[in-house]
């Protein structure tokens, strides 16, 4: 049907007004969100942070130029399990039965069942949600008889997946792409049984795969018939973009978690030699055109203004990047940052953080406010004026004053930082504390490397030695004291915001650790 318009300005005025009512109602549509975690990517492998960086990252770097970058972000925790805890719950992953480590591909869920998550609430706001994705915080095997990995029955369905913990959808792996069963699982099935077992034994049998740090290692076990572990990034950011096709008329979140650049470090043909460093840069740039495929889908479909686009990292970069191979090529995954993946420095938790909604952020804004991933969920909570109560979110704070240049700052008290063997830091202002004489995990000085000669906490204050070289514990008592009691009363509070006080779950762990009285 076709409208006969008196005038041209008849026309103009029609036009500017149909224009006005779709962006408003653009304007009252509920955010799209779409959250991509990296596996084990360091700080420094992002272009616009490092400007050392061996390699461009254009992908990562236009998101920084249309959206808030953070120069001080932080995962939770230094290793995987706990920081997708901590994302998915808002809540400090040492409060649940986890109290160190990882799980692996065979381990039990970790969400309770009655606990609720981001998707969770996002599903009662009328939000379609998937994962797609490495998963990482267990699942439910059937089993044929004993609760055994070889009594597995791969023919029945699963019992525990993230279909029960908020999502409608789900499509992606248990673990790790180095921890078997290396199958597809989507919502409750696999997709193919195993016909096969793949990968190593041991790490001296990934020496005769590849080079001293084992790019290539993945442990042996079975595999499904339709599972290539070259083309796993690739099948995920397929299905994402399948999926955004599929939701863009109504609100969505799409959980991403990738499972690069995560050993096995695999980048495809295309990307082999890109970064002209090694294996593990030329991953990194795979993952920074999966973002960009992201980014241009939305576009496509026209839903790119309203929708919250966020791209971060799990925890720091592995050792398995090896890092003395990529400093010949003047790259440093952690920047500036003392450590790696699974330590208490800032290498093991300091990470890229950049966060894109046209309707609301507005282009290139640096912020150097210290923040974590545990503040997702309030911040979403925040977009729709709800707070926090009870046992949903504890130690999550909004850092949507921040999205919004409110100048609410600081947005939060302080925050914890947990690394793979359980040890504690606390980060208050220009302060952090860390409870442990080492590294607390993969760096030197290893855990029981240490004697008498190492004192036994670290205070480094980070506005004058982000590097942490000079530990003035023995200067700043009153410091160390005040930063002590905040973080037992963090942990005897079972939250670290306002609210009612809850129970941590799981043994106390850390009332064995000799600091606590």
């Amino acid at each position: 049907m076709f409208i006969v318009y008196p005038s041209i300005y008849d026309y103009y005025i029609s036009v500017m007004y149909n224009c006005k009512v779709l962006v408003r109602r653009n304007n009252m549509r509920k955010p799209n969100i779409v959250y991509i975690l990296a596996d084990d990517m360091g700080y420094g492998d992002v272009s616009y942070l490092n400007e050392r960086a061996a390699f461009k990252t254009p992908n990562f770097d236009k998101m920084c130029e249309e959206g808030i970058y953070f120069t001080d972000a932080h995962a939770a925790s230094s290793v995987c399990t706990p920081s997708r805890y901590s994302i998915l719950t808002g809540r400090y992953c040492w409060r649940s039965p986890l109290k160190e480590g990882v799980l692996f591909g065979y381990d039990k869920p970790l969400l309770e069942s009655n606990r609720p998550t981001v998707a969770s609430y996002l599903q009662s706001k009328g939000y379609k949600t998937a994962c797609i994705g490495k998963w990482h915080l267990g699942l439910e095997w059937t089993y044929k008889d004993s609760n055994d990995k070889e009594s597995i029955d791969y023919t029945m369905p699963l019992k525990d997946t993230p279909v029960n913990h908020g999502f409608d959808y789900f499509y992606g792996i248990a673990g790790s792409l180095d921890m078997a069963p290396y199958v597809y699982v989507e919502n409750m099935n696999i997709t193919a049984l195993p016909d096969r077992e793949e990968g190593c034994t041991t790490i001296q049998e990934t020496c005769k795969m590849n080079q001293a740090y084992n790019k290539k290692f993945f442990r042996k076990g079975p595999t499904g018939a339709d599972f290539v572990h070259e083309e796993v990034l690739p099948n995920f950011t397929n299905r994402v973009l399948g999926k955004l096709e599929e939701y863009k008329d109504e609100p969505f979140f799409i959980y991403f978690p990738l499972n690069a650049p995560h050993t096995p470090i695999l980048p495809s043909k295309e990307f082999q030699g890109k970064s002209g460093t090694n294996e593990y840069g030329d991953f990194v740039l795979m993952c920074d055109d999966v973002v960009g495929k992201i980014n241009a889908k939305l576009q496509e479909l026209g839903i790119a203004d309203n929708t919250i686009v966020i791209f971060t990292s799990d925890n720091g970069c592995s050792l398995a990047a090896d890092y003395k191979e990529l400093a010949q090529y003047g790259h440093n995954p952690s920047y500036i940052y003392r450590g790696t993946k699974a330590d208490i420095y800032e290498g093991g938790h300091r990470i890229p953080l950049i966060v894109k909604w046209p309707n609301t952020i507005r282009p290139n804004v640096q912020c150097n406010e210290p923040v974590c991933l545990i503040d997702f969920f309030a911040t979403i909570s925040d977009i729709f004026g709800d707070s926090m109560e009870g046992n949903i979110a504890e130690d999550s704070v909004s850092n949507l004053p921040i999205w919004k240049e409110q100048n609410e700052l600081p947005v939060r008290e302080a925050m914890v930082h947990h690394s793979i063997n359980g040890s504690f830091s606390i980060r208050k202002g220009k302060w952090k504390l860390e409870m442990c004489p080492d590294s607390g995990g993969w760096s030197d000085p290893k855990p029981g490397t240490t004697d008498d000669s190492y004192p036994p906490i670290q205070l480094y204050n980070l506005e004058e030695d982000v590097r942490e070289r000079f530990n003035v514990y023995d200067e700043h008592e009153d410091i160390v004291n005040e930063l002590k009691n905040l973080l037992i009363q963090y942990i005897e509070d079972g939250r670290s915001t306002e609210g009612k006080l809850q129970e941590n779950d799981g043994e106390k762990r850390w009332k064995q650790i000799k600091w606590v009285d």
